[in-house]
């Protein structure tokens, strides 16, 4: 059960929908993409399943989305909502763990550690824009400065996970899947079976934020 609230930020609007653990240890605030809603079948899985472990999933909608609008604005406007957006994800008093996916991963990374996150989830964090290696977004997951997990998608156009540079993050690969973690027939895995692994990874690493 799912409870939404609209929450005011200098960007606009956005809106928080909750997934609250009835014995909650902390908080787990995850962001769309550029392309999409929170509808993504990774933050649904997520948001289903992590409660049952004592962690509260907040959605989050960034104002643009809100707005009903198609094309996402910069990322510094992208900052902004986020930032307004915190206080009510830190209102429980829980320790919060900043988290998207795609553009939204890439605002947990930027601005985790400003907001004093417990941590920071990046599902399919895009390192590149799709062909262009060149342009490599390594900088922000290298400099989020907290405990990151990344669940990447092994045949991701915007970076495959051989690609990643080291770093002290852990690294989870979703085999054969593309940005959104669809996986090809012909790899013979089940939709289920991918979405149990993002599930399993980020239930294992978000336990041991807190043991």
């Amino acid at each position: 059960m799912s409870k939404s609230e609209i929450v005011q930020t200098d960007a606009g609007d956005a809106r928080v929908t909750w997934y609250t653990a009835k014995k909650a240890r902390l908080v787990l605030a995850l962001s769309h993409g550029a392309g999409g809603g929170i509808e993504a079948r990774d933050l649904q899985a997520i948001a289903r399943v992590l409660p049952q472990d004592g962690v509260t999933v907040a959605l989050v909608e960034q104002p643009w989305r809100v707005a009903g609008k198609k094309v996402a604005p910069a990322p510094k406007t992208l900052d902004v909502g986020w930032r307004g957006i915190w206080p009510v994800l830190a209102k429980p008093g829980l320790p919060v763990v900043a988290g998207g996916r795609s553009a939204g991963a890439r605002v947990a990374c930027r601005t985790g550690e400003e907001l004093g996150a417990a941590g920071v989830l990046a599902l399919s964090f895009p390192l590149h824009p799709p062909g262009r290696p060149e342009k490599s977004r390594a900088d922000e997951l290298l400099g989020a400065g907290l405990p990151t997990l990344v669940v990447q998608g092994g045949n991701d156009p915007f970076g495959k996970p051989a690609k990643f540079p080291e770093g002290t993050y852990e690294l989870v690969e979703i085999p054969h899947g593309d940005h959104g973690f669809a996986v090809p027939k012909r790899a013979g895995v089940t939709e289920a079976e991918t979405v149990r692994t993002i599930t399993d990874a980020v239930r294992g690493w978000a336990r041991g934020l807190w043991e």
